[in-house]
C-alpha cells in the first residue's frame, strides 16, 4: 500500500478537560473516509485540531498531523498557512453562517486566491469557471459571483463553499457535517457531488457526520469516534462485522438494514 496522504495521531484538551483521548488514523490519496459518531462524540474538535485550529478556541492539541512529512501541529504558524487551505483545504458545515454575508461571492474567492497564488486576475478568472462547471454552479456571465451569500439559495452556498475549498486543488478534503443544514433532496445531490470529486479528482476525502446513512452512501472506510477515540475502523463494505458497542449501536439507528444501503450505494457507483 501507498504511503498516507496524512497521519494523524493526537489529542486534544480544553484546559483540563480532555475531550480526544487517542485519535490515530491514516488517510489515503483517492480514499473517502467517513469519521462518525453521536453529539459530543469530539468530531468539531478533530477538525479544528487537524487545521491546526484550536487555539483559536482556547483549546491545545499535542501530537502529529503529518501532512508532506511536516507535522501541522508543530511547525511555525506561518508555514502552517500554507499548507491549510492549500494542501488540506476544509469544508465547514452551515453554509450562510461560514459565508460573509456582507461581501459578494467573488470577493470571497478573490482572497481565498490572494492567500496562496501570486498569479493574477485572469489565472483565477479561469480557474473559478472549471470549478463553476465542477460543482454546477451557474455562470450567468459572472452575475451569479456578484451576488452575496443571502441573495443564494442554501444549496448553492454550500457548493459554493465546496469550491472555495477546491480552489487551489488541494490534495486532502475535510469537510465537516457538509450537509447538516440542507433539505433532504440538496442533501442527496452533495453526497453525490463529492463522491464524483473524490473519485474524478483523487482526492482524500475526510468526512465528518452524524449521519452514518451518508457515510455508507459516500465513503469507503468507516471509522466510529467514541469516548474520545477511534472505537472502531472498518471497510464500508464490511460494516456488518462490526463488532464495538458504539458502531452497533449506531446501525440499529439506521431507519433501513444496512445492507439495503449497501446494495443501494453499490447500484449508484456502478451506475457512476
Amino acid at each position: 500500500m501507498s504511503a498516507p496522504v496524512m497521519h494523524v495521531r493526537l489529542r486534544a484538551e480544553y484546559g483540563k478537560r480532555c475531550i480526544l483521548t487517542e485519535v490515530q488514523f491514516d488517510l489515503y490519496a483517492g480514499e473517502a473516509l467517513g469519521m462518525v459518531g453521536t453529539s459530543g462524540a469530539g468530531k468539531t474538535t478533530l477538525v479544528m485540531a487537524l487545521l491546526g485550529l484550536l487555539p483559536w478556541r482556547a483549546g491545545r492539541a499535542v501530537g502529529e498531523v503529518l501532512i508532506d512529512g511536516c507535522n501541522l501541529l508543530t511547525m511555525p504558524a506561518r508555514q502552517a498557512r500554507q499548507i491549510r487551505g492549500k494542501r488540506i483545504a476544509l469544508i465547514p458545515q452551515s453554509p450562510m453562517t461560514a459565508l460573509n454575508a456582507a461581501v459578494s461571492l467573488q470577493s470571497h474567492f478573490d482572497e481565498a486566491w490572494r492567500a496562496h497564488e501570486s498569479t493574477g486576475r485572469k489565472a483565477l478568472e479561469s480557474r473559478l469557471e472549471e470549478l463553476m462547471q465542477e460543482v454546477q454552479l451557474p455562470d450567468l456571465g459572472k452575475c451569479f459571483l456578484r451576488s452575496k451569500p443571502g441573495q443564494i439559495s442554501v444549496g448553492q452556498a454550500q457548493r459554493v463553499l465546496i469550491a472555495l475549498a477546491l480552489l487551489h486543488r488541494p490534495t486532502i478534503l475535510v469537510a465537516d457535517e457538509p450537509t447538516s443544514a440542507l433539505d433532504p433532496v440538496t442533501q442527496a445531490e452533495i453526497i453525490k457531488l463529492l463522491r464524483q470529486l473524490n473519485r474524478r479528482n483523487g482526492t482524500a476525502l475526510l468526512y465528518i457526520s452524524h449521519d452514518l446513512v451518508s457515510v455508507l452512501q459516500l465513503c469507503n472506510r468507516l471509522a466510529v469516534l467514541d469516548s474520545g477515540t477511534i472505537a472502531e475502523c472498518l471497510p464500508v463494505a464490511q460494516i456488518q462485522q462490526a463488532q464495538h458497542a458504539a458502531t452497533l449501536s449506531l446501525l440499529r439507528s439506521l431507519p433501513v438494514p444496512v445492507g439495503i444501503l449497501l446494495s443501494h450505494s453499490n447500484t449508484e457507483t456502478d451506475c457512476g
